[in-house]
């Protein structure tokens, strides 16, 4: 694959705008060596991408909480010094169609080591069941990770609820509140969705595989983001709505917890399969006891969630008292009384 593209002037404009201090068009001007309307230009471009900007005349611009741009030194410097040297490939994209399939189109890394893309702007990333999961500048975590396993785990169809442990674990450090999985892959708070997971197995005749893992993560959604969720059947959250309000957040530290715990549960993983996450997984299960439909194919299902076994599958208790097993389907949710509309599915 080729290397990434060097730098536009609006991702340099981007990388130097902050969100407590005001930035002129005089000063940036002067540390890219360019116009000051060339700025006034990239600017305006950043708005024209969805990029919420504070200008105060004869003063500058500011970006909004949580805008900041992606750092990779300062990714790699908040990780411990084991888990850098397992990061063999890291790359901080400022556009690209999609992360997992930027890093599908690499060589997979060697076992015990792992392959890092993450981007400011994702205009093609994938959803479950092929829907788009469109992604501004800043306003959402877009992260790839590429990880081999020397041999295939029995238990890998359930790595994507070890992975969304691991990513609650990782948001909760980072002091977001009130954030449960939904089976099979999604991250939702009480308000809506606020990311999922994305895996994509490459397996070979000798055992070795290897996997990409795309976790993406609304951080801050604008009104037009919401309302074009909401037009496509959507309810979604961001992580700006599960901290203490005025509270900053970092989507670089967010970056570094999600590298830390993702390779923590996939090294615990592959030693230990799904068993050991059985129990994490039943403490933040939002579908547990509640009614849902499963959609499978052709077939629809109805019945009280009854949490998953031992391998990830999701239980479904029918009406007539079976319990069925679902290793795969669409869950839609019915709504709590008085809430507006029958099934949710996110």
């Amino acid at each position: 694959m080729s290397p990434p593209a060097v730098a536009s002037l609006v991702q340099r404009v981007f990388q130097r705008l902050s969100v407590t201090e005001l930035r002129s068009g005089e000063q940036l001007a002067g540390e890219l060596a360019v116009t000051r309307a060339a700025v006034w230009k990239a600017v305006q471009q950043l708005r024209e991408l969805g990029v919420p900007l504070d200008a105060q005349a004869s003063r500058g611009y500011r970006l909004a909480n949580a805008y900041g741009a992606l750092d990779r030194d300062a990714i790699m410097n908040s990780l411990r010094p084991d888990d850098r040297q397992r990061v063999s490939a890291f790359e901080v994209l400022w556009s690209v169609p999609s992360t997992n399939d930027y890093l599908l189109g690499l060589a997979p890394p060697e076992p015990g080591c792992v392959q890092v893309a993450v981007a400011e702007r994702q205009t093609a990333g994938r959803g479950r069941r092929g829907r788009a999961w469109l992604a501004p500048p800043g306003g959402a975590i877009c992260l790839s990770l590429s990880w081999t396993f020397a041999e295939l785990p029995k238990d890998v169809a359930a790595l994507a609820l070890a992975i969304g442990v691991a990513t609650q674990r990782a948001l909760k450090s980072c002091d977001a509140a009130g954030i449960r999985l939904k089976w099979p892959n999604d991250l939702v708070t009480a308000r809506g969705k606020l990311g999922g997971i994305l895996l994509e197995l490459r397996a070979e005749a000798t055992g070795v595989a290897n996997v990409v893992i795309g976790v993406g993560i609304n951080v801050a959604l604008q009104p037009k983001d919401r309302a074009a969720i909401e037009s496509a059947g959507g309810v979604a959250d961001d992580l700006l709505a599960t901290v203490e309000a005025g509270q900053e957040v970092s989507r670089n530290r967010v970056v570094g917890a999600l590298l830390t715990e993702c390779m923590a549960g996939l090294l615990e993983f592959q030693s230990r399969g799904f068993a050991e996450f059985h129990a994490l997984w039943r403490e933040l299960d939002c579908l547990r006891g509640a009614e849902v439909i499963v959609v499978r194919g052709d077939e629809t299902f109805s019945g009280l969630a009854r949490g998953t076994d031992s391998h990830g599958q999701l239980l479904v208790e029918t009406p007539n008292g079976r319990i069925m097993p679902f290793s795969s389907g669409e869950v839609s949710v019915r709504r709590s009384r008085g809430e507006e509309g029958g099934w949710q599915s996110y």
